[in-house]
């Protein structure tokens, strides 16, 4: 079942709570299988209904799935054998050994014949093991105490305990919307529509005899609980003159100083014009004079101001977007087939597939090295163990630091947008940028780019290290979110003038970044010094938290890695599995161990496509998982492939921007994430752009 028609279930069962339709709601839970009522199962428990109480819970689990499933059953049919020998009801508790507890014979055979013994014993009580055993209520009790913790405990209750959030009345909400839509679509719109049905589509029929009205939309209440919304088609934030916006990126911008940087022009109004793709279709939808009546204002609706942004010039024809849902996804399109599993020889930090050859993988490594995989023929192309290029242009202070310990590892790996030029940032702030020309060269590009070069910005503001950063860019507008190991997060405009954002991250320690490849969605990742991890989408408009997914375990030992692909899946590392969500649904979709051998928080990167997963192992190698799309491409990457991508190698001076590349490479490489599991790397309270 997709995504979304699991969410539509939801939407079903809130709406039958709702309706007071009790035995409907627990008969939907138990046949979907999406949530697991504690409070219902708890219920039945305690007033003794077991017929009741396995029917529900044979909607999530069986006997045999697995040994928190056997102990669950167990627990229970153990305390109805009791009950019935407490009653003296010796019959019923014969069938109960017979028909209940004989499939644990085959598992525990002694354990069957103690259980059988007690039909012997006038009280069993008498028995060491249950003297302790109370009254019924009691022991209900306990037994629920027990039960509780095993289904939590058990996997396939994973992501099945809660409930999603969701405002009152959401399925009304949403019909609201729908006849609100229908409504505008009709080409001679009555003031007061008379809804009747909600199984065809709404059209508002002309009177006989009478012409038809100038198109005018209005008020319309068509559906019991509503309240005000934004109009569908105004814009939330009013179009104003980029000097107005000079200062702001969208509404994580409200603090910022006067600027008047070119550089400076707000965010906030590109992300939220009309994609290009989109444009020539979209012509001056028709706004309503005054706010229909639902209750909706959320995510969704602020999807669809982007897309119904209205036009400045009037225009006649009336057409409108396509449907903002796509519904052709499937997990088939996540990859989650073991393609290849590669051996790196050291422990393996970061990884990052070309932004061109698909199949191009740049590894680096624990011990300094970094090596340049071409994964369909499973080859090392090029291996480049560490070196300092030149001790004398590094500080001195570097200098003092690799003698007093030569260990150096990488932290980050990273191509430029056009895949010519790779970037390695190392421990001790050691930058190495390389030109890559052909799939057999790598050359360096610039020797040594350490922390004492030639300044560009220094960005000031952090009062504890910083830990990552995600530079990005909206039409022209560049800007750098970055999070230090307080929690708090910054956003930076390329210029002297400070940070434009204050706001803590979920958790208050490692976060990392990271937007969408269309560059519309924000998502962040991280970790708490208590081990909880939170992965969030943002309201890049607002600066506030979008949705938070669910999925992970209560504790982790070190920072929970993730990645995005597709404009629609999000993956995180952890639990010795690679986790998966839709990025429209917390719930987690699916998760994989990837055939074993993963850590416990793997560190993952998806190719440009998103048909290749690279994921680390825990015996210092990697892993190749590809959709079905991924192994084409794989068994495309052959010999001849790999020898018509070979070119000739330029001898020619290799021409440096370093301006062009500040504004593309050095953010990137940059990033200082926590690689090991163990303390993260420190880097100055600043973020500080250079170039050789």
């Amino acid at each position: 079942m997709s995504s979304l028609s699991r969410e539509l279930v939801f939407l079903i069962l809130q709406f039958l709570e709702e309706e007071k339709f009790r035995e409907s709601v627990h008969k939907l839970e138990q046949e979907s299988g999406f949530y697991f009522n504690m409070k219902y199962f708890e219920e039945k428990a305690h007033a003794g209904e077991w017929d009741e109480v396995e029917r529900y819970l044979s909607g999530f689990t069986k006997v045999d799935d697995n040994r928190y499933s056997m102990k669950i059953f167990f627990e229970i049919r153990k305390q109805k054998y009791l009950e019935a020998l407490d009653r003296h009801d010796r019959a019923k508790a014969v069938e109960i050994l017979v028909k209940d507890l004989k499939v644990f014979s085959t598992f525990n055979e002694e354990l069957y014949k103690e259980i059988t013994q007690l039909l012997t014993l006038d009280n069993f009580r008498e028995n060491e093991q249950l003297s302790k055993y109370g009254d019924t209520k009691s022991a209900r009790s306990i037994m629920l105490i027990e039960l509780k913790k095993l289904i939590e405990a058990n996997p396939l209750f994973r992501e099945k305990l809660v409930f999603p959030t969701l405002k009152a009345s959401r399925l009304r909400t949403l019909i609201n919307q729908s006849l609100n839509w229908q409504h505008q679509l009709c080409k001679n719109p009555r003031p007061n529509p008379d809804i009747k049905t909600l199984f065809t589509d709404h059209t508002c029929a002309l009177p006989s005899g009478t012409r038809a009205p100038t198109p005018v939309t209005v008020p319309l209440a068509a559906v019991a609980k509503a309240s005000t919304y934004t109009p569908l088609g105004t814009h939330p934030f009013p179009p104003t003159a980029t000097a107005a916006n000079a200062n702001a990126l969208a509404g994580w911008m409200a603090n910022a100083s006067g600027s008047t940087s070119v550089q400076s022009p707000v965010v906030g109004a590109s992300s939220l014009s009309v994609p290009p793709h989109q444009a020539s279709g979209l012509k001056r939808p028709r706004t309503p004079p005054h706010a229909l009546s639902i209750d909706y204002q959320n995510a969704d609706s602020d999807q669809l101001m982007r897309r119904l942004r209205p036009h400045t010039h009037p225009v006649e024809e009336i057409t409108y977007p396509a449907p903002l849902v796509q519904t052709s996804w499937s997990l088939d399109d996540l990859p989650k087939m073991v393609a290849c599993t590669l051996n790196q020889g050291s422990s393996v930090t970061s990884m990052d597939f070309h932004p061109v050859h698909q199949t191009l993988l740049l590894v680096g490594s624990a011990n300094g090295e970094i090596t340049l995989w071409e994964i369909g023929l499973q080859e090392r192309l090029i291996t480049k163990p560490f070196k300092i290029w030149d001790m004398t242009t590094c500080t001195a202070q570097f200098q003092a630091a690799i003698v007093k310990d030569s260990s150096i590892s990488i932290t980050r790996v990273t191509w430029s947008s056009d895949g010519n030029v790779a970037g390695v940032a190392f421990t001790k702030h050691l930058v190495h940028l390389y030109s890559y020309q052909a799939p057999n060269d790598l050359r360096q590009l610039i020797e040594v780019w350490d922390l004492n070069g030639r300044k560009l910005y220094n960005f000031e503001g952090h009062e504890a290290p910083v830990y990552s950063i995600c530079p990005h860019h909206k039409e022209n507008i560049q800007f750098i979110f970055s999070t230090a190991l307080d929690g708090k997060i910054k956003a930076w405009l390329y210029d002297n003038m400070g940070s434009r954002v204050d706001y803590d991250a979920p958790g208050q320690w490692c976060t990392t970044m990271l937007y969408s490849a269309d560059g519309s969605r924000l998502f962040s990742c991280g970790t708490s010094k208590e081990g909880e991890s939170h992965l969030v989408e943002w309201n890049e408009s607002e600066g506030a938290i979008k949705r938070t997914y669910m999925g992970f375990r209560k504790k982790s030992a070190g920072v929970v890695q993730f990645d995005t692909t597709q404009n629609h899946f999000l993956a995180a590392g952890e639990d010795n599995q690679i986790k998966f969500w839709d990025v429209d649904n917390v719930n987690m979709l699916t998760s994989t161990d990837a055939e074993g051998g993963l850590p416990s928080l793997p560190r993952l990167r998806f190719n440009k496509e998103g048909n290749l997963l690279a994921v680390t192992t825990a015996d210092n190698g990697f892993k190749i998982l590809a959709n079905a799309s991924g192994l084409r491409s794989l068994r495309a990457a052959g010999p001849r492939t790999f020898e018509a991508m070979k070119g000739p190698i330029e001898s020619s001076p290799i021409k440096v921007s370093g301006a062009s590349m500040i504004g593309n490479i050095t953010p990137a490489i940059n990033r200082v994430d926590r690689l090991d599991g163990s303390s993260p790397a420190r880097t100055p309270a600043s973020l500080v752009c250079k170039k050789d």
